[in-house]
């Protein structure tokens, strides 16, 4: 089995490619070890000293780690520990009722926010992915829509740019409704 890396826009991320599905839909976050009861592949990446977050998408894992911690102490192990757990053939998810992606929005706005929905499904969420993370409505409210970033872009230098040049600029573009963008905590 060859395991692909790639660097994420974080630094203290990086995106491992197994060569194989990760997940069959969805993602999943774990943004600390108390959250990866239901993953066997997250508990044991996690088990790695200094590794602080876990995400899965379709294809890939992105790991993030503690500042202070070099990737080339830790990658070595991380590598053997996804490559262990394929060969094991154990599954990714004891359970695969991953969370919805999007949060669910009801009432008079509800055709704006399906707008803004299907705009980050088909531009937005795509091109995250290839930096090794995700991003999901969490609520719109007067116009500012709240959206919560997920594996490498959580904590990334170049999310507020992201949110505010790229992400925000969209929906305005296509939705005059929206007037703001901002990130939710996890």
């Amino acid at each position: 089995m060859f395991i692909q890396t790639e660097s994420t826009p974080n630094p203290a991320t990086l995106k491992f490619l197994p060569g194989r599905t990760v997940l069959q839909a969805g993602t999943a976050d774990f943004p600390s070890i108390k959250n990866s009861e239901q993953s066997p592949l997250a508990k044991r990446i996690f088990e790695v000293e200094g590794i602080s977050g876990v995400f899965f998408g379709s294809d890939f894992i992105t790991v993030t780690k503690n500042d202070g911690i070099d990737w080339e102490h830790v990658k070595p192990a991380i590598l053997g520990v996804i490559m262990e757990h394929f060969q094991s053939g154990l599954p990714v998810m004891l359970e695969e009722n991953i969370t919805p992606s999007h949060a669910k929005h009801d009432g008079p706005d509800s055709a704006v926010v399906d707008q803004i929905k299907e705009l980050l499904d088909t531009r937005v969420r795509p091109a995250v992915a290839q930096d090794g993370g995700d991003i999901t409505f969490h609520g719109y409210e007067e116009g500012v829509v709240y959206l919560h970033m997920q594996g490498a872009c959580a904590g990334c230098p170049s999310s507020t740019m992201t949110l505010k040049m790229g992400i925000e600029n969209l929906l305005k573009h296509f939705i005059p409704e929206v007037k703001e963008v901002r990130p939710i905590a996890a």
